[in-house]
């Protein structure tokens, strides 16, 4: 199969650079953790977070100015799927679940990640909506080698959430990147195995999936960003960024806590 000349494969050492950005973003979504409580605002939730990447990792937030964005982080509530905008009146409370989106500029290249953080103790269909959304990640991470191809991600996490009685939402997808935030590939997070294109060598992408306790269908705010679920159930997302190695992948963007 021919490469699609579009799709940027990297070198060794851009990938060096990629890992380094990696692993600054996985650093902001460490450092952020012990302040997701009840109680605190989204905005000081980001305040830390640029703080962070700004003062403490001398790199550049990647969202801050991003087609009009204006925050350090996306942070995305109960039922936001993703692109939650950060917010002084947006206080977190016991029992929420909140999606962290955060992408790290270092030397011209880019981390992007995302974690799911429990607020307090939560209901146990949400610590399983969290759970199984990180498996479906995990899973799509697994299929990942040369000569696989793009479809193979996107069956694993769709097999995985169907069979758990959730949904995948389609209207968002993964992507490439490296020195440029969002390039070719898409990676859907639904399809068939074997269909799509093939995974080569230096391609660096990233996966993640949302997924949905109800209906895969979204509605998009009146803000131009946040988007919820149609029908008012909870989402999930997690995210990582990964490089095709020889032999398989290598997640750039792994947290300690991570055993992949």
């Amino acid at each position: 199969m021919k490469k699609n000349m579009k799709i940027s494969i990297k070198t060794q050492s851009e990938i060096q650079k990629m890992r380094i950005a990696g692993k600054l973003a996985s650093e902001v979504l460490e450092m952020i953790e012990p302040y997701v409580i009840p109680g605190v605002s989204t905005e000081e939730l980001d305040r830390r977070c640029y703080e962070h990447i700004v003062n403490v990792q001398k790199a550049i937030p990647a969202n801050v100015g991003y087609r009009g964005f204006e925050k350090t982080i996306c942070s995305s509530i109960n039922q936001v799927i993703c692109h939650g905008i950060p917010d002084k009146n947006r206080i977190l409370k016991e029992g929420d679940i909140i999606n962290i989106d955060v992408t790290v500029i270092k030397d011209g290249w880019h981390g992007d990640t995302s974690k799911m953080y429990l607020v307090g103790k939560c209901q146990p269909h949400n610590e399983r909506l969290v759970k199984i959304t990180q498996e479906c990640l995990y899973k799509a991470i697994e299929v990942v080698k040369p000569g696989g191809y793009l479809g193979d991600i996107g069956h694993a996490i769709q097999q995985h959430a169907e069979s758990n009685y959730y949904s995948v939402v389609e209207d968002y997808c993964g992507h490439g990147i490296g020195n440029v935030y969002h390039e070719e590939p898409q990676i859907l997070h639904y399809g068939k195995p074997g269909k799509g294109t093939q995974i080569l060598e230096g391609m660096c992408f990233t996966i993640e999936p949302m997924i949905n306790q109800g209906s895969k269908y979204c509605k998009t705010l009146q803000d131009g960003w946040t988007v919820e679920t149609k029908d008012g159930r909870n989402s999930a997302q997690w995210e990582h960024t990964l490089a095709v190695t020889k032999n398989g992948v290598e997640v750039l963007t792994k947290r300690h806590e991570e055993s992949i």
